[in-house]
Order: C-alpha cells, then structure tokens, then sequence
C-alpha cells in the first residue's frame, strides 16, 4: 500500500510539474521576447549617459533620485564618477549629521526671495547644496545608495575613504544617528516629517511646501519608516559590527511601524498617524486614502507577508481601474479633495495627489518579481513599458488619462523600470 501511494504521489508531482513547466515556458517567452522590454532598456541606458540630474527638468542631483538609478548608472559610467556624486552629499552633510536634499554647481545656485535657501561647507568647493525639510527620506537614500554602490561595483573600500575626519562608514552611520535624535517620535517610536501624501515632498501648507514652517502638521507615516529600515539593513550588511544597537532600532521600528500604521481590518497603511492634530477636517476621512507608493516600499522594507502583498496588489488594481488611471504607478486612491494642499499642482490627480508614477510602480514590480508574483509582475509592467515606447522617453508622471507630464528624461523612471525588467528576466531564466 505504501508503494502504490508513494507511485501515485510521484505521478502527481511529474503532473504538477509539468503543468508548471509549461506554464512557466509561455511566460519565459512573453517575458524574454517582449519587444517593449527591449526598447525599454535600450533606452534607459542611453538617457542615464546625459547625466545625473534628475531629468532634464531639473538642474540639481538629488538623493532620493540618484539612489533609484546608481545601478543603472553603473552600466555606464566609470564608478569613480558614480562615487564622486556620494562623496558630495558626505561632504555637504550637516553638523547634526542630515542630509542634503539635492546639490548644484555654485555657479547655478540663483538666490531667488522664497526659493531654496543653499548650504555651503568647506569641504566642498564646487557644489552646494539644499535640504526640502518637509521629507525625511534623505538620509535613508543616501545610505541606500551606497550600498547599491558597493553591490553593483564591490567597491567596498569607500566605506573607510575619509573625507574631512570621519569615514564614509562614520558618516553613514552619523547620518541614521541624525533621525533618531531630531525626527524620533519617542511616543511611537518611529521617525516623524511633515504632512505630506504618500512620498511626496510637498507639504499641505504653504504655497510651496518645501520647507517646515510654522503651520506644518507633524506625522509618522509608512514610506519614511519604510525607507529607514531598508536603510537600516543596508548598513549592517555593509557593517555587521554594527548588529547590537542597530538590530534593536530595526526590530524595534518594524514592530511599532506595524503596530501604529498598519490598518488589519482594511488591510492597508493608515495615511498619517498625527503627533498634534490633522490638519484636515473632521468631515474628511483621511483613512478611504491607499497609498500605493509607500506599500510598495513597506513591501521592500519586508514588513508584509505574501498574503497582504497580494491583497494589496489586488486593492491597486482595483484602484487603477476606479480612476482610470494607467497603471499601479497611481500615488493614492483616492486623491486628497481640491484644496487639501496650498501648492497649486496638488490638485486631485495632479502631480503627488494621484498622478501615475512609474518611479514607484516599476518598484512594487521589483517586489512582486521578489515575492514570486511573476505572472503579476509581467501583467502590471507592460502598461509601464507601453507607454515609454509610445512617448519615446521616461516622464516624470502620467495623468488620470495616462498622458505624460514633467520631465520627459526622468532617470529615476528608468533606473526602476530598468531593474524591474532586469528581475523578471533573470527570474524566469533560472
């Protein structure tokens, strides 16, 4: 009996992986003979050679940008150029240990009434710098972005370059000491910005919404919380020496992240938990709000199982398809009501407050592909790569009607669309 139920238990395995084998051939082929995915690559390795501004909108190097396509950018350049661009955040890191938003050749750096206020240090000669004080994902980039440095090129020897007195590693390190000192909310323990929506940098108030003021509204939320923990375990692979006291903070955030934003009975992220009032009505249920950009990071950061990635999936979709919009790239669903913001481009579906961005969908792809999700993964990616082929370039946003806006270069777009295709591809050819 015994051998008759281990030969049946066999031939259900061969049945089982045969099914699998055929399955996973059709999809090998969609995914390595897809026409747009080659466009795709192509491309985005002829816009990352132009530069390293974030497109050709801007005029400034930005961390947050330049950590989502250094990979790509290794492709290309050689990696002392990569390394230069870090050592600049470094040397125009504060004497608190945060940094820089974004850097300019002084020579650019216009001192306009109501711009950007720029920061200068002895230590750097051509550059300066500033800091949109609003957001507080800086210092988590610039350590992501070593270690995608350190990765793509095994360069591990820039962790103990000094540049003044303090090692890249030092100041590493002094940069995640700048959050739990001055963005540490001690009640939560987690680290606080201001109101922002999802990922955004622009603050509810003010006409701008760049810089901290008076009238800001303090929050903790997912996707900075998110981005400090994968920072987090970027350093201590980077540096296991530093397991004791970095450990504890990691576990530590990872649980209190869960247990103050993590909405069990809708299964999604609560958009802000406030550490002194919403600046919002009380008619306006914040909460009806998924942000699609800081649960694919909360997914990078391994805070969900597969069970609420895939009904966070699901929900995305679904939000896609009540909007209209083009692809899971879609900020939030729904968007913040006219008004919700000063700055005029938070309008509902504009820029931050609902437009489509490939810059945070390409990367739930990455997780999806990480997680096993391929089939999904290749079902959500093409209406990304579609539409670079169809514009011919990587823009910043997409409307609700899918139309391009913004930077028609954006190098932060291709970098993630790059590596998500880049995953999908070597995933079925294992």
């Amino acid at each position: 009996m015994k051998k008759i139920c281990g030969l049946l238990l066999s031939l259900l395995v061969l049945v089982s992986c045969g099914n699998n084998s055929k399955i996973s051939e059709e999809l090998k082929k969609s995914i390595l003979e897809n026409e747009d995915f080659a466009f795709v690559k192509k491309k985005a390795l002829e816009v990352v050679k132009t530069g390293f501004n974030a497109g050709d909108g801007y005029g400034e190097v930005w961390i947050r940008d330049y950590n989502t396509f250094i990979e790509l950018s290794a492709e290309v350049y050689p990696k002392e150029e990569l390394k230069e661009n870090l050592r600049v955040f470094f040397r125009l890191q504060g004497d608190d240990g945060n940094i820089i938003d974004g850097f300019i050749p002084k020579e650019k750096a216009v001192d306009v009434e109501g711009g950007y206020t720029y920061i200068y240090n002895d230590l750097e000669p051509t550059y300066c710098g500033h800091k949109n004080t609003v957001e507080t994902d800086h210092e988590a980039s610039l350590v992501q972005a070593v270690y995608k440095y350190v990765q793509k090129t095994g360069d591990k020897n820039f962790l103990k370059e000094k540049i003044g007195d303090k090692t890249v590693a030092d100041r590493m390190e002094w940069a995640m000491e700048f959050l739990l000192n001055h963005r540490w909310s001690k009640e939560h323990g987690m680290i606080w910005g201001a109101t922002t929506s999802d990922w955004g940098d622009v603050q509810h108030c003010h006409p701008w919404g760049v810089y901290i003021t008076e009238d800001t509204k303090y929050c903790v939320d997912i996707y900075d919380n998110a981005m400090f923990l994968i920072a987090i375990d970027n350093l201590l692979e980077l540096d296991p020496s530093k397991e004791g006291k970095w450990r504890l903070v990691r576990n530590d955030l990872a649980k209190n992240t869960m247990k103050y934003l993590w909405d069990n009975e809708n299964k999604k992220f609560i958009p802000h938990v406030y550490l002194d009032g919403s600046p919002f009505p009380e008619s306006f249920n914040e909460n009806e709000i998924f942000y699609h950009g800081g649960t694919a990071v909360a997914i990078e950061a391994g805070l969900l199982n597969k069970d609420q990635i895939k009904v966070s999936l699901n929900k995305m979709i679904a939000n896609v398809k009540a909007s209209g919009a083009g692809s899971i790239g879609l900020t939030m669903y729904p968007p913040y009501p006219e008004g919700s913001f000063e700055n005029k481009g938070m309008y509902p579906y504009g820029y931050q407050n609902g437009g489509d961005w490939t810059w945070f969908g390409a990367r739930m792809i990455q997780q999806l592909v990480k997680y096993g999700f391929v089939k999904e993964a290749f079902e959500q990616l093409q209406p990304m790569t579609n539409r670079v082929v169809v514009n011919d370039g990587f823009y910043e946003w997409y409307t609700q009607k899918n139309e391009p806006t913004g930077s028609g270069t954006f190098r932060g777009s291709a970098g993630v669309l790059y590596k998500a295709i880049e995953m999908l591809e070597e995933e079925v050819e294992k």
